[in-house]
Formats: structure tokens, C-alpha cells, sequence
């Protein structure tokens, strides 16, 4: 499955440099607003040492990782929900993605001009969240007013989408974000119907200096404290240095200048890894001479459908799936021994696909 996480933030955060850490797509980067008008796109790999452990012992002809898409979306102002700026095309950027990575400016440099004159995480924080609900006000009133229309004939299933919607409104009118509100199995077709901005997960980035990469500064504790309440991740993440270990060639050159600086993982590994997590993402695992490759899945979904992951026909002729586990097959080496060992399981339509898995689909068509 397709993942995409959209970059956002005001003008001059860092949301180009980091996205050129993440990607080979070569953003342009410059110290004025708006230098990214239309929306880079990159792809990039999703690190995953298991892959490369599962490679190992099976010896393919090809690894293949998956992937996700990352946006660098333009910088936002006030009144973008009104258009102002690229607002308009702002906003409809982020509504095509599954993620939104918020970045936001926690360092001082008097060589970067910040929109607003000065550095305040928090108010930045809210200047976009302002924004982005104003957008899903404007979605929701709409809903409103179909539902009231509907209602007049005594139709009770938009007689509660008014009470729904009504109820939502309130809510992002006290300024709180959407996906803050309670969503119960009466009320999510409602809501989900709308793809309001604010209900996508967030995860929130302190663009801070390199000398508190490790431990983060003032600004960023400030914003932590800001969201704490709020259902996001906040990562601390030089996009400088992150832009530094990207011109690296290797993998042990990279972890030695993370060990330098006192880091065990890169800041681009843990944002894509807390993607993966907000949204309920896991991986399974094909393993054979032509090729080792991880597979993307929602979290709780059966075999047949992973299976038409690779390929709908998979899933709609669907019989079986073989099944290893991961720690399984590092420790026993091969599915030949595996096998031997007892430890490959025959499952059917109903198995609910494990973090890990690793999978050999029998299927007929």
C-alpha cells in the first residue's frame, strides 16, 4: 500500500532541508518565503533492519524495501484558508496525504528570517492549526446544511449526522483540532465523509541546532509542553544534520557521526518509523532467491488481504498462507529448516497477519 506523509510548517522552518535529507528529489532550499511552490515529492525507503537480516540468510538476487512518499508541501500564512498566499493550494496538498509532518522552527539564527519576526514555537504551532481548522469548519458547515436538507423528511440517519456535525463544530470552534474529538462506531461515517484536515495524524518536528539534536532546547521543551494533551508524537530532529548524514556514503559512516553526537538513530529512521506508527502501519515479509522484499499493511487485516497487497488475483484466489515468524526464521536460518523444525504454519482466510511474518501465499485463479 501507498504511504505519504505531507511536510508543512510556515515559511523558513526547515521543511526543504529536511525533505532533501529524506529524499534525492532536491528541493530547493533558500532563506524567502514560498520557495516551494509546487509540492516536491520523494521516495523514500523505510528503514527496517530486518530486511537487510532476512537478506542475509536467504541470499536474493534483489532486496526490496518499501517505500513511503514524502511531500514537501509550500509554506503556509495567515488567511490561507481564505486563499491568501498558496493557501488554497496548500491545504489541498494536505488533504491528499495520509500524514502530516509538522515542522516547526526551535533555533535561533539571525541569518534566517523568520515570517513573523521572532521565534515562537508555540504561536507558529497555532498559526497553522488556525488555519487548517478554519478549512474544516468551512467542510463541516457544508455537511451541515446537506443534512438539514435532508432531514426536513424526517430522515433520522441525517437528523443525526446534523447532531454529529453540530456537536463537531463546537468542538474545532473552542480551538482543538478534530482528531482530538471522541469518535465512536455511531458517529465515525460522519466525520470520516468529510477527510477533514485536522483529523489526520500529526507528528510534530523541533527543527532545532545541531548542539541540541540530543536532547532538544527552551523551544522545543515549551512545544512539547504546548501539545501534551494532544493524541501526536513530537520528535527532536536537526534538519541540519540530517541534511550532513545524507551526503554520507555509507551506513557505518553515518553511525559513527550519529555516535558522535551522542544519537543512536537518525532523525529521518525515527520521523519515518513514528509515521508508521500513528498510522497503524506494519510489515510482513516475502523471502525467496529472486528476491527479499517488505510489504506494507494496516495493522489487524487477515492473509487474503495481505496477500492482495502483491496482487489482487492473490486475494481473490486466496487457499492458504504459509507462515514464519521472523524470530523463527533468524533463528533456525532457512525455511528449509524451519520446516524441519516445525515451525511453518498453514493458515487460512481468517489468520490475522503478524508484525514480522514471513509469508508464502498458495493461491488459485
Amino acid at each position: 500500500m501507498g504511504l505519504q506523509c505531507g511536510i508543512v510548517g510556515l515559511p523558513n522552518v526547515g521543511k526543504s532541508t529536511l525533505f532533501n535529507a529524506l529524499s534525492n528529489a532536491g528541493a530547493q532550499s533558500a532563506n524567502y518565503p514560498f520557495c516551494t511552490i509546487e509540492p516536491n515529492i520523494g521516495v523514500v525507503q523505510v528503514p527496517d533492519s530486518r530486511l537487510q537480516k532476512l537478506a542475509d540468510l536467504v541470499n536474493p538476487q534483489k532486496i526490496m524495501p518499501t517505500t513511503v512518499e514524502i511531500v514537501d508541501i509550500a509554506g503556509l500564512v495567515k488567511g490561507a484558508s481564505k486563499g491568501e498566499g498558496l493557501g488554497n493550494q496548500f491545504l489541498g496538498n494536505i488533504r491528499s496525504t495520509d500524514a502530516i509532518v509538522h515542522v516547526i522552527r526551535c533555533f535561533d539564527d539571525d541569518n534566517i528570517t523568520h515570517v513573523d519576526g521572532s521565534v515562537d514555537p508555540v504561536r507558529d504551532k497555532e498559526v497553522i492549526d488556525f488555519e487548517l481548522q478554519l478549512k474544516d469548519l468551512d467542510s463541516i458547515e457544508k455537511g451541515i446544511e446537506k443534512y438539514k436538507k435532508q432531514a426536513k423528511g424526517a430522515d433520522k440517519d441525517a437528523q443525526k449526522g446534523v447532531a454529529v456535525l453540530t456537536a463537531l463544530k463546537s468542538h474545532i470552534e473552542s480551538g482543538i483540532s478534530a482528531r482530538t474529538f471522541e469518535k465512536t462506531e455511531e458517529n465515525a461515517s460522519y466525520i470520516d465523509a468529510l477527510d477533514l484536515l485536522t483529523t489526520k495524524p500529526v507528528v510534530y518536528v523541533c527543527n532545532v541546532d545541531e548542539a541540541s539534536a540530543k536532547d532538544g532546547n527552551a523551544y522545543s521543551n515549551i512545544l512539547k509542553e504546548a501539545v501534551k494533551n494532544e493524541p501526536a508524537e513530537v520528535l527532536i530532529i536537526s534538519a541540519g544534520i540530517e541534511s550532513e548524514i545524507a551526503q554520507l556514503d555509507t551506513l557505518e559512516e553515518r553511525q559513527e557521526f550519529l555516535t558522535e553526537l551522542g544519537l543512536t538513530k537518525g532523525g529521518v529512521e525515527r520521523m519515518i518509523q513514528t509515521c508508521y506508527a500513528l498510522l497503524n502501519l506494519i510489515t510482513y515479509f516475502t523471502a525467496g532467491e529472486k528476491e527479499v522484499r517488505a510489504w506494507t499493511i494496516k495493522k489487524g487485516i487477515t492473509a487474503p488481504q495481505a496477500a492482495g497487497v502483491i496482487h489482487t488475483d492473490f486475494e481473490k484466489g486466496f487457499i492458504r498462507a504459509e507462515v514464519i515468524s521472523y524470530d523463527a526464521y533468524i533463528k533456525h536460518g532457512s525455511e528449509s529448516a524451519c520446516r524441519d523444525a516445525g515451525k511453518i504454519a498453514v493458515e487460512g482466510k481468517e489468520y490475522v497477519v503478524k508484525d514480522g511474518d514471513i509469508m508464502h501465499f498458495r493461491f488459485n485463479v
